[in-house]
């Protein structure tokens, strides 16, 4: 999370927040629509679309800087990082980058955006945000899909789809830390923070697994591994049988893990520290004639800073589910762009307290 006079930034929320700033003002959820060329901005207080930003194509991640001004994404079409001036939603700089991108994450400070290389033998870039340059690409073993900066800031966590490993980037030196081989390629991650701010636990979703990993970060090892329930669910995820399980994240108050289930088609929720199943929410389905109904095929996570709306993107159904953290229970069904996938919470207000 970034504190800064302007917003607050919840990159991706796969971090655990200790506060909510006293003065918080609009809530706006981002949306990148992957087979589009369009990202959908959601009111929290209303759940409805107040603005749809056109132009880029194929998007794929999405993150803020500090200030609110700008918003960061992906562009999987010309292998840019797009810089939008968030007000008017044009793009005012498309920095070339070293390769196909996939996901990317915001450094503490803002000066720095690090962005995933999906190419072999796969490299992390990190963008200057000041020069709006590529400032430089660390060489990593196979091409990246996401990445995320841990809470304190230290390190950016990345994880490969087709080589199994996790790498741990340095973010002072900008360069390697430690890698982890899995079994599996990885998918999206929520990071755990310790008391002292520092980074105790990855929750990692594999491919194959209806479930999550679970990395102790400091021993660098995996502990266990999580299966979701089996849930009755007559509905077809669409060919997700490689990747049943694909979004995951902690609530900021830092008290429970959220993750999705395609195979279930649901949300499932979990206590923390003690990873306990609290329940599951059902996702919408759409159903036609004659076939299964269609599940919705949740993508990423995010949340609001008060921990208590949880946003789910529908990638068959093009649509975001709005939850009810407390209550589990599905509380709007918001329509935007063509399969949306990755999401980004981001909070404008006046004055930002201290958060601690």
């Amino acid at each position: 999370m970034q504190t800064h006079h302007g917003c607050l930034v919840l990159a991706g929320v796969l971090i655990a927040l200790t506060a909510v700033p006293a003065a918080a003002g609009p809530v706006r959820i981002y949306v990148t629509d992957s087979a589009a060329d369009t990202l959908h901005v959601i009111d929290a207080a209303t759940n409805k679309v107040v603005q749809v930003i056109r132009g880029i194509e194929a998007p794929h991640g999405v993150t803020f800087s500090p200030d609110g001004a700008r918003v960061y994404v992906s562009n999987e079409s010309t292998d840019t990082l797009d810089v939008i001036d968030r007000k008017s939603g044009r793009v005012i700089k498309k920095v070339a980058l070293s390769g196909h991108p996939n996901n990317i994450a915001v450094s503490k400070d803002g000066s720095r955006v690090v962005v995933c290389i999906r190419d072999d033998p796969g490299t992390l870039d990190v963008v200057d945000v000041n020069a709006l340059t590529l400032k430089k690409s660390i060489p990593v073993k196979g091409g990246l899909h996401n990445v995320y900066v841990t809470p304190d800031g230290k390190y950016a966590v990345a994880g490969s789809v087709r080589k199994n490993r996790l790498t741990v980037v340095d973010m002072a030196s900008e360069e390697i830390a430690w890698d982890l081989p899995f079994d599996k390629g990885l998918r999206p991650t929520a990071i755990e923070a310790a008391p002292d701010g520092s980074t105790s636990r990855l929750f990692v979703q594999v491919s194959g697994l209806n479930g999550f990993a679970v990395i102790d970060f400091v021993q660098h090892k995996e502990v266990a591994r999580v299966a979701f329930p089996d849930i009755a669910s007559d509905t077809d995820p669409q060919g997700r049988g490689s990747t049943p399980a694909h979004g995951i994240g902690i609530a900021p108050d830092g008290k429970t893990l959220w993750a999705n289930s395609a195979d279930a088609n649901a949300v499932f929720a979990y206590s923390l520290p003690d990873l306990n199943l609290i329940g599951h929410v059902a996702l919408p389905e759409l159903k036609l004639p004659g076939r299964a109904p269609i599940g919705a095929v949740p993508n990423w996570i995010t949340f609001t800073p008060d921990s208590r709306t949880l946003y789910v993107s529908n990638s068959t159904l093009n649509s975001v589910s709005a939850i009810d953290v407390a209550g589990l229970k599905l509380v709007a069904t918001i329509p935007v762009g063509q399969s949306p996938k990755r999401n980004g919470t981001l909070v404008l207000h006046e004055q930002m307290t201290d958060v601690r």
